[in-house]
């Protein structure tokens, strides 16, 4: 396995990843707008993955929909390179990665140019004084607005009770679609939907190993 120092060098030389930082809003993100024009060469929908880690839903997805195209999101370029070195080794062409904050990510994206977004096993930041940085607080469902097409599906999957319960009070404060959601998706997949459950993130094979039971939320911001 590759050090820190040479994954860094690597993913500076793979064209399938982006970096985009606060130091470079002021010129703005080059492809904001043009990523099917000049990334996947395609009209296909475009699908985001938050904190995407080492990629495993984003290639994963990829791989079952050629018909997509998949952006993996993370802030760590070690987490990064292993989706990105997948990619390329299986020749996805529908897949791509930006190392940024999701902070950040409507400077990433233009308007309705991305069709859904995953929320995979995110920090849940459990502290009520880090509401703010939870993936669905209403601060950032604003910014996802900017970018996400209307009735644009949002999949959430956590093994956290408290971030699952947070989340559809969130929705159901703001009065959004709540298309279906389940406290333990293992037990209640439909048989339509098995990708839902054939696809493990590292973490979600952590606490399945322990037990825990996953929830899955799924939704719209129209």
């Amino acid at each position: 396995m590759p050090s820190k120092l040479q994954k860094f060098a690597e993913y500076r030389t793979f064209e399938n990843c982006f970096t985009f930082f606060f130091a470079n809003i002021p010129q703005g993100f080059p492809l904001k707008g043009k990523w099917h024009a000049e990334v996947f060469k395609n009209d296909n929908p475009i699908v985001l993955e938050l904190g995407c880690g080492k990629g495993e839903y984003t290639v994963g997805l990829a791989k079952n929909n050629p018909h997509k195209n998949y952006i993996g999101i993370d802030v760590k370029t070690n987490r990064i390179w292993t989706g990105a070195k997948q990619a390329i080794d299986d020749k996805l062409e529908n897949v791509a990665f930006v190392q940024t904050r999701i902070d950040f990510i409507e400077h990433c994206f233009s308007e309705q140019e991305v069709d859904e977004i995953w929320i995979t096993f995110p920090d849940p930041q459990p502290q009520k004084t880090r509401e703010r940085k939870r993936l669905t607080n209403a601060m950032f469902l604003n910014r996802y607005k900017q970018f996400l097409k209307p009735k644009g599906l949002i999949h959430l999957k956590t093994d956290n009770t408290g971030f699952y319960e947070y989340t559809l009070k969130i929705i159901g404060e703001n009065k959004l679609p709540l298309i279906w959601h389940t406290s333990n998706l293992y037990q209640n997949c439909p048989s339509d939907r098995q990708e839902l459950i054939n696809i493990k993130t590292y973490y979600e094979k952590l606490f399945n190993d322990k037990g825990e039971d996953i929830k899955y939320v799924c939704f719209s911001l129209t």
